[in-house]
């Protein structure tokens, strides 16, 4: 399953790169297939700019010979591309198992289009992952008494010295949970992201690939 999964994200990166036009502003997550969709990019060559949600992503563009840009100076991307740790049928999906989904979320929101990219296996009949939380560590005590459950991760603090937890919650209504965390004191942000965001999907499937709309 390792060996397929990797192969899956092999796929979908090079599939995904395909869909990058030379001369757009385009905004990359986080995550090992956004670091494979950094590198089949560097292999075409690609001659558009790059804005990304982590130091590891920004490493990984670098690396591939890409033209990177501050996120802090522009307000809009032709396409923003990231993965999932999980995408259910209604599109509701969860994100940040790397811990940058607060990012992730602010460069998705500014795309025209999101392309979210997976392999099968990250489709699921229902949610069931713990949902990743960012929180700000002044009165992490007292936000934490909002969030029973609620586990620290042994992580690094996030590249904006936020705090990493996971939720286990009941998942039957995303919808009512994203609001109450996004509600919550605190909580800086958390790995929901609903089906108006999740609208375009890039599946690898073994080799094949399919581009799936909402």
């Amino acid at each position: 399953m390792a060996a397929r999964d990797e192969h899956e994200k092999v796929v979908v990166a090079r599939a995904a790169a395909a869909l990058v036009e030379d001369g757009t502003l385009v905004a990359l997550g986080s995550g090992s297939t956004v670091a494979r969709v950094a590198a089949a990019l560097g292999e075409r060559g690609s001659r558009a700019r790059f804005a990304v949600a982590s130091p590891a992503t920004e490493a990984a563009a670098q690396g591939a010979g890409l033209t990177v840009v501050d996120a802090a100076d522009h307000d809009r991307y032709a396409l923003a591309i990231d993965g999932a740790d999980e995408v259910a049928p209604d599109g509701w999906a969860i994100k940040g198992g790397g811990g940058a989904h607060t990012r992730e979320r602010i460069l998705i929101a500014a795309a025209d289009r999101f392309l979210c990219v997976v392999g099968a296996s990250k489709l699921v009949p229902r949610l069931t992952r713990a949902v990743p939380l960012e929180l700000q560590p002044f009165g992490l005590a007292a936000t934490l008494a909002h969030l029973p459950g609620a586990v620290l991760r042994d992580a690094p603090p996030t590249a904006d010295g936020g705090v990493l937890a996971d939720l286990p919650a009941d998942l039957t209504d995303p919808r009512a949970l994203a609001a109450r965390l996004d509600a919550t004191p605190g909580v800086v942000d958390h790995g929901l992201f609903a089906p108006e965001l999740v609208r375009e999907l890039l599946i690898a499937d073994g080799d094949a690939v399919e581009h799936r709309h909402r």
